[in-house]
Parts: C-alpha cells; sequence; structure tokens
C-alpha cells in the first residue's frame, strides 16, 4: 500500500504525513529481519471486539474463535496493539518492560480479579516506534509506566494463553477520528513483514445502556449497524471511514473510542474477511474481523 492510496475525506484531526523512504520498522528491536523472516507468511491485522471484561472467563464461539487464530497463525515476535481504553490527550507508546495487569473495572466477580496476564513489554521496540512516528510528523513519546488494560489482556489471554508474546500497547488519542487511526495503522503496515501481528481492540458495538445480562436476545439495530460497516469495508472504505453518516448511529456507538481501533487495524491491512460474527449481551458485537 502507498500513501496516495490513502482515502481522503473531511477530518478534524488527521496526524500528518510524510512520506518517508523507509517504511517503519521493528530493526531497531532486533536488528536486521533474519532470512527465515523474509520468506514467512506476511501476518494480518486483526481487529477484535473484547465485550464485557468476563470474556476473560468465558468459554463461548469468542474464545474458540481467538484460541484458533493463535494455533493457526505464525507465532508473532510481537504484538502491537491500540486498544479503546487506553485513551490519552497525546499518541504513546507503551514502555514498561513488565506491564502489570489492570483490572480496570468494577463490580464482578473476585476470580475475574485473580486474573493475570504477565506478557512482557518491549522497551527498546515501543521507543522505536515513537521514534520512528515523530520523525514521520505523527509525535508520539513513551510511556513507561502504563499496565496493561482489559482491552489487551481478556482477548489475549486466549489468543496466546501463555502470555509468551511481547506486547506494545500504542494509546488511542482523544482528538483522532476514524481517519487519523487509519493513517496511523497505515504507517505500522509493514510491520506484519517482520511477524509483528498488528491488532485494534474494541468493538464493533457499544451501547452499554442497551446491555441486558444473561439476555440471549438481540439488539436488531446493532446488527443492522454491523451488517452496514462490514459491507462498506469490504466495498467502499471511504464510506466506512465517514461512519457516522449512519443513521442514528449514536444509538449503537454513543461514543467512538470502541469502533476506532477498527480502522487502526484496517489501515494496516486494507482487505478484511470475517473471523467470527456474534452478538453477547444483547447489544455488544462480538464481530472479530482479519485484514490483510
Amino acid at each position: 500500500m502507498t500513501y496516495s492510496n490513502i482515502p481522503t475525506l473531511k477530518a478534524s484531526h488527521q496526524p500528518s504525513l510524510t512520506d518517508a523512504t523507509t517504511p517503519i520498522n521493528a530493526e531497531a528491536a532486533w536488528g536486521d529481519v533474519p532470512t527465515a523472516l523474509k520468506n514467512a507468511a506476511r501476518l494480518p491485522a486483526l481487529f477484535i471486539s473484547h465485550g464485557a471484561p468476563t470474556l476473560a472467563l468465558e468459554q463461548s464461539a469468542t474464545t474458540s474463535a481467538l484460541a484458533r487464530i493463535g494455533h493457526n497463525l505464525p507465532k508473532p515476535r510481537a504484538i502491537v496493539i491500540m486498544s479503546a481504553h487506553w485513551q490519552s490527550s497525546k499518541l504513546e507508546t507503551n514502555s514498561n518492560p513488565q506491564p502489570k495487569t489492570w483490572h480496570d473495572f468494577s463490580g464482578f466477580s473476585p476470580e475475574l480479579y485473580e486474573i493475570q496476564y504477565p506478557a512482557a513489554g518491549h522497551p527498546v521496540f515501543a521507543e522505536s516506534l515513537a521514534q520512528q512516528l515523530t520523525a514521520r510528523g505523527i509525535t508520539c513519546s513513551v510511556n513507561p509506566l502504563r499496565a496493561c488494560d482489559h482491552g489487551v489482556w481478556a482477548p489475549l489471554k486466549h489468543l496466546y494463553p501463555e502470555a509468551d508474546v511481547p506486547i506494545v500497547q500504542i494509546s488511542l488519542p482523544q482528538h483522532y477520528d476514524s481517519v487519523a487511526c487509519y493513517q496511523l495503522g497505515a504507517q505500522l503496515a509493514c510491520l506484519r513483514d517482520e511477524q509483528i501481528l498488528v491488532i485494534g481492540s474494541g468493538s464493533i458495538t457499544h451501547n452499554l445502556r442497551a446491555m441486558q445480562w444473561q439476555s440471549d436476545t438481540i439488539d436488531e439495530a446493532a446488527k443492522d449497524f454491523k451488517q452496514w460497516l462490514l459491507q462498506q469495508l469490504k466495498t467502499d472504505i471511504p464510506t466506512a471511514l465517514d461512519w457516522q453518516q449512519y443513521p442514528n448511529y449514536h444509538n449503537v456507538h454513543p461514543s467512538d473510542e470502541h469502533l476506532l481501533p477498527l480502522f487502526f487495524a484496517l489501515g494496516a491491512g486494507q482487505r478484511v474477511s470475517v473471523i467470527h460474527e456474534g452478538m453477547a449481551h444483547h447489544s455488544l458485537g462480538m464481530d472479530i474481523y482479519r485484514f490483510d
């Protein structure tokens, strides 16, 4: 993908793109890419709907899909992940070498608070990403203290249950919109050639006011929205990026932070395929998409 292929839309907060001669890479963290990796299949980017924190305890169609992904994909050297639960005033990467498992919620069963996901960070890689982004006009700093929020560890507990893949979390700046997230993902697309797994973790639909715990019913507004958006992802990316044209979108996404990681993954991959579709608790879409 070249920068000239990135759709241009009206967007109030886009990162500045500089046509750098060298794509963002992981060489500073691991040295030159080994020949074996150069010949390996390119990893996809993923969008994961992480649902409620209880996903970490569940055995469901969603968690089975996550387990299959972890089993079927070549094991990545590292994961770069944007979670809906790290909103920041500016773009940051997490350089904490051992990020703690943060139980960033309340009111759930005690066993959920006992879960630990002790995956290591990768400070050198986090710092390299921040430096390379800044060199391209996208100011980015490192955060050495950030913990691992449930948007990261709840799905990764099923994807890589041994917690043996290093994680670099990247923040979701509060002023970013869909186009900004898309362009940021595009900057990181070539990491996929170096066996780095790029993930956006959010929710394809996310209206907590409409949730119904233990309900098997489906919110038709949520179902209609995600079917519409998936069709745009397949056929018309500029329309997908302009998703707030959808009538009454506030009934599905009262705020946008859980949808924006989708566009981060889209920027890194472009061609969508569906790994899993589903609903939970009436209104939470649990879809998982792959971008190649």
